[in-house]
């Protein structure tokens, strides 16, 4: 069975998106294959599992909806993983730039672009990160629902300036949703 370097699972609540507030556990896989200055995860922690040893982990939460998220969790994601996922009921997303071809038997998947060539053949959601600029809507995502997130720069001044951007960006371009990160808001994993 395949080793997946796990950075850490743990059990929240979806904080961006479509499925804010929904609790969820997530598996944060370790390895990017892209350079985001705002990333949040630690690439040197991991923890090498087997996919049922992740399956087992999961279980251990009364929730029964997974996100797959990282780095970027494409890189290392299998059918086997989601199989195994689902046959312990699980809902499978995943939060992927978008950068390499997912699995066809994800239930729900996010696509957040960091620059570079999309390869994954289907979006349901997709998630700007809003920096003032004119949001790009890669050919994949145009059905995806239109998810746009103000930048984190750890300024409050700054945050706050590009978040009444982002507002007034959505105002004049109705198709996007804004999406805060709730988790940091109200201060939970």
């Amino acid at each position: 069975m395949k080793k997946i370097k796990v950075n850490e699972i743990f059990y929240s609540l979806q904080g961006e998106g479509r499925n804010t507030g929904r609790a969820a556990v997530f598996v944060r896989m370790s390895g990017c294959n892209r350079k985001c200055p705002f990333c949040d995860t630690d690439f040197e922690k991991f923890t090498e599992m087997t996919e049922q040893d992740i399956v087992n982990e999961a279980r251990k939460y009364p929730a029964r909806f997974v996100v797959l998220t990282g780095g970027e969790p494409g890189l290392q994601v299998t059918d086997t993983l989601i199989n195994l996922l689902h046959s312990a009921d699980f809902t499978v997303a995943i939060e992927t730039n978008g950068s390499v071809a997912l699995p066809d038997n994800i239930d729900w998947v996010t696509v957040s672009p960091k620059g570079g060539e999309i390869k994954v053949t289907r979006a349901d959601e997709l998630k700007v990160v809003f920096d003032g600029k004119e949001p790009t809507v890669p050919p994949q995502c145009v059905e995806a629902l239109k998810y746009l997130q103000p930048m984190d720069t750890g300024d409050k001044e700054k945050n706050d300036a590009i978040t009444a951007q982002c507002v007034e960006y959505i105002k004049s371009h109705p198709e996007w949703r804004l999406s805060l990160q709730t988790h940091k808001l109200a201060n939970f994993p």
